[in-house]
């Protein structure tokens, strides 16, 4: 189950134009630790309709809590996702 903070998804959507709640579409295909935080947060890559996403998310009480969800850097696919292009 994903949770997340409605006023986080409200500004999601205001500024990646998708909402936290298609977190759970997110077909997984790698996670990495984000080391900019205290608190221990993931980026996790995968497909959602066929595009590269980004999620980064922290674990909190053995749940998945999203803190943001938008489309994935052709940077960031090239560094943590096998492609066949």
């Amino acid at each position: 189950m994903i949770e997340f903070d409605p006023e986080k998804d409200r500004l999601n959507i205001a500024k990646h134009g998708i909402s936290l709640a298609q977190a759970s579409d997110l077909e997984h295909i790698t996670s990495v630790p984000d080391p900019c935080f205290e608190e221990a947060r993931f980026r996790a890559y995968g497909l959602i309709d066929g595009e590269y996403y980004c999620l980064v998310y922290t674990l909190r009480s053995g749940r998945l809590r999203a803190i943001s969800l938008r489309r994935a850097h052709k940077k960031e696919i090239n560094r943590h996702v096998e492609t066949e292009d």
